[in-house]
């Protein structure tokens, strides 16, 4: 059934407040007005995928390596919206992007198996958003962090990946690309937190001290932006002293 006039406009009301809140860091009261958004029109584009990235930074907050159903849930949840933002406009960068960070997020509570047979999908989703919008740095930022990832997998594990799952994506990840995607997300927005860190490591892995110590210390000398870069300061503080003395 098409939505109404009065309707649409009352979703764009919503998911605008939606993001006003989000710059703030407010996330519940962003959330509640994605909710009301979707409960006007559950198939609004925009309002899925911001509902959706927002859900990803509430589960955030709970750490990794604590056993969290919450937080597990919140990631499900969020991938569901993100599907139906991508099947509402297949066009969509933000759509696919929001799909690619859900689907890596929801596998953290997954078995290896499943991970393992997820990857092409975040890889696919997040090349997906390049060919889009290839200015989006959030999606070379997950391309990094894939290759990376991938790469920092025992070789008994990789081969499990490539050949018991015929997982054969996984042949195409290396470290160089790891470094020139995250290099990328930092040059488009040098102003981020989370890429200066993810590269810093990746320079850290790769024995590239001084690389990995000047991206900490432009890290470290930013404002914070985002809703989670007090901790990615500390992680940043912890990874320098880790670091300190090797060259």
């Amino acid at each position: 059934m098409p939505v109404s006039r009065a309707a649409a406009q009352g979703v764009h009301d919503h998911v605008s407040l939606g993001n006003t809140a989000m710059q703030v860091h407010d996330l519940r009261t962003a959330l509640a007005h994605y909710r009301a958004a979707l409960a006007l029109d559950s198939t609004d584009y925009e309002a899925n995928w911001r509902a959706s990235i927002a859900l990803l930074d509430e589960g955030e907050q709970i750490p990794d390596d604590v056993k969290s159903p919450q937080r597990d849930s919140l990631y499900a949840r969020a991938e569901r919206l993100a599907r139906r933002a991508v099947a509402a406009d297949s066009l969509g960068a933000d759509g696919h992007f929001a799909l690619a960070a859900s689907v890596g997020r929801a596998s953290l509570s997954m078995g290896k198996k499943a991970r393992i047979r997820r990857a092409s999908l975040i890889r696919d989703e997040a090349l997906r958003t390049i060919a889009l919008n290839p200015r989006h740095d959030g999606a070379y930022h997950i391309l990094g962090v894939w290759n990376a990832e991938i790469m920092r997998l025992s070789g008994l594990s990789r081969f499990f990946a490539k050949s018991l799952l015929g997982a054969g994506v996984f042949k195409q990840a290396s470290w160089d690309a790891a470094t020139s995607h995250m290099e990328r997300a930092v040059a488009l927005d040098p102003g981020r937190l989370y890429h200066r860190l993810e590269l810093a490591q990746i320079y850290a892995d790769r024995k590239r001290y001084g690389e990995a110590r000047a991206q900490l210390r432009e890290l470290l000398a930013l404002p914070d932006r985002e809703i989670m870069d007090s901790t990615y300061r500390r992680e940043a503080e912890r990874l320098e002293a880790k670091i300190a003395n090797k060259h």
